[in-house]
C-alpha cells in the first residue's frame, strides 16, 4: 500500500470517527469522557502512522463539541512530543584578556524551549534563544536529538524559526496548531510548557492577567506590542515555549518575566500567536521580516503636558518628543516638541489618530501600525497642532534596529 492510499484511508477512518462522535452525542451519550476514551482510541489506531494536526484537530473538535473542559493532563499528552529542548553555544570575546596578541575567545551554551510548527521540521523558539548561534541542538522529549539552522530571524519581536538539518524521518512531529490570540480574555486558562532551568518538559497553568501589553524590547531598542501578560510560571529555559489554550492550541510564545530576583515573580510575557502568523512565513521565505516605521518618539500625553499644550486635561493622544531627520514623520511635515529655557514643553504636535481609529496612547499607535500596516504603506496622521486639526500623509519605511 503506497503513501496516499494510507493517507485517504486515514482520513476515512477520522472521519468515521467524527461521524459516530457526532450521531452519539446527539443520541444524548451518558458520559461524554467515556465516550472521549473510546474514540481516542479509534483515533490513535486510524492515525498511528500518519498526520498528527490531523489526529490533534480531532481531538480538539471532540474536546470542544463534549461541552466538558479537558483535563490538563490529557492535554499534556496531547502536546508533550511538539515541545523541544534547545541548545545552543554562542562564541563571546573578551577583549580585556589578551593570549598572544589575540582577545580571550570562549564558549556558553545557552538552554530555551521551542515547539513544532509544521511537518517539514520547522522550529518556532524565541530570537534570544538562539541568537549568535548558526546551528543548534533540538532534542525531543523521547530523548532524540537533531541538528537545527537558524534560518529566520525578528529581533523586533524576538522570533526565531529553525530548521531541522539531521535526518528526522523516525521522528514523529506534531505540530502545534496556532489559536487566534485576537479573541483571548483576561481570566482565561493557559498553559505553559517548557524546560525551565533545563527540567524538561514542564507544565505550569495559570490566567491571561491582561492582554495588549508593551514589552520593551532592550536587544532591537523597540518595545513588542501587543503582548500576553500571564501569572503561568515562567522561568530561564521557558523561553521559547508555547502557552496554550486548554484546547492545547498556541496563544503565544513564552518570552520573559518582570522580576527584581531574576525568578518569576507572577508576572510573566508571551509574544502572541497572531504576531507568529503574521512573520513567520516571511522568516521561513526570506529568514527576515521587514517592520513598518514612522520615525518618531512619542509618549502618552498626561494632564500637566496638555495643559501645558493649551488642551484639556484629559486629552488623549501621543505627543511627539522628536522625529527622526528625513524618517517618514518628519517628511510628512510632523513637529516634535520645542521647550523654553527651563526645559519645560512650550509646543509640540499631538497625534490623535491614524487612518481615522482613535490613538488614546503611545500602545495604540505602536500596536496599530505593526497589526495593520506594511513597509511602503501609506498612513494618515490627524494631529492637533496648537489647537489646530491637521491631517499629514506619511509613507512607511523599513524599521532599522538602535542598538
Amino acid at each position: 500500500m503506497n503513501n496516499r492510499e494510507k493517507i485517504q484511508i486515514s482520513a476515512i477512518g477520522l472521519l468515521s470517527v467524527l461521524l459516530v462522535f457526532s450521531v452519539a452525542t446527539n443520541l444524548g451519550h451518558t458520559s461524554d469522557t467515556e465516550l472521549i476514551s473510546v474514540v481516542q482510541k479509534n483515533v490513535d489506531t486510524v492515525a498511528q502512522n500518519q498526520d498528527a494536526p490531523l489526529k490533534n484537530a480531532v481531538l480538539t473538535t471532540i474536546s470542544s463539541e463534549s461541552g466538558k473542559p479537558r483535563s490538563l493532563t490529557a492535554i499534556f499528552k496531547q502536546v508533550e512530543n511538539s515541545v523541544v529542548q534547545i541548545t545552543s553555544k554562542v562564541s563571546t570575546v573578551n577583549e580585556n584578556v589578551i593570549i598572544n596578541g589575540s582577545p580571550l575567545e570562549s564558549q556558553s551554551t545557552r538552554l530555551g524551549s521551542g515547539f513544532v510548527y509544521d511537518n517539514l521540521g520547522h522550529i518556532i523558539t524565541n530570537n534570544h534563544v538562539v541568537s549568535g548561534a548558526k546551528t543548534v541542538d533540538v532534542r525531543f522529549v523521547d530523548g532524540n536529538i537533531y541538528s537545527a539552522s537558524v534560518i529566520g530571524t525578528d529581533p523586533f519581536n524576538d522570533i526565531a524559526v529553525l530548521q531541522i538539518t539531521d535526518d528526522y524521518s523516525d521522528e514523529q512531529l506534531n505540530p502545534l496548531p496556532l489559536a487566534d490570540s485576537s479573541t483571548l480574555d483576561v481570566g482565561q486558562q493557559v498553559i505553559a510548557i517548557g524546560n525551565p532551568f533545563g527540567l524538561s518538559n514542564t507544565m505550569t497553568t495559570g490566567i491571561i492577567s491582561q492582554m495588549g501589553r508593551l514589552l520593551p524590547n532592550q536587544g532591537s531598542g523597540y518595545s513588542i506590542s501587543n503582548v500576553i501578560q500571564t501569572d503561568a510560571a515562567i522561568n530561564q529555559g521557558n523561553s521559547g515555549g508555547p502557552l496554550l489554550n486548554m484546547d492545547g492550541q498556541v496563544i503565544g510564545i513564552n518570552t520573559a518575566i518582570q522580576s527584581t530576583t531574576g525568578e518569576f515573580s507572577g508576572i510573566g510575557f508571551a509574544v502572541p500567536s497572531n504576531t507568529i502568523k503574521r512573520v513567520l512565513p516571511s522568516l521561513i521565505e526570506k529568514g527576515t521580516y521587514a517592520h513598518p516605521w514612522l520615525g518618531v518618539s512619542g509618549t502618552s500625553l498626561v494632564p500637566d503636558i496638555a495643559q501645558k499644550l493649551g488642551l484639556a486635561k484629559n486629552y488623549k493622544g501621543v505627543f511627539v518628543t522628536s522625529t527622526v531627520k528625513d524618517g517618514p514623520a518628519a517628511k510628512a511635515g510632523v513637529q516634535e516638541a520645542s521647550y523654553n529655557i527651563n526645559r519645560e514643553v512650550k509646543s509640540g504636535d499631538v497625534i490623535i489618530a491614524l487612518d481615522g481609529h482613535k490613538v488614546r496612547d503611545i500602545d495604540d499607535l505602536i500596536i496599530y501600525l505593526s497589526e495593520n500596516k506594511n513597509v511602503g504603506d501609506k498612513v494618515v496622521l490627524q494631529i492637533n497642532r496648537n489647537g489646530n486639526i491637521l491631517d499629514l500623509t506619511a509613507v512607511l519605511q523599513e524599521r532599522v534596529a538602535t542598538n
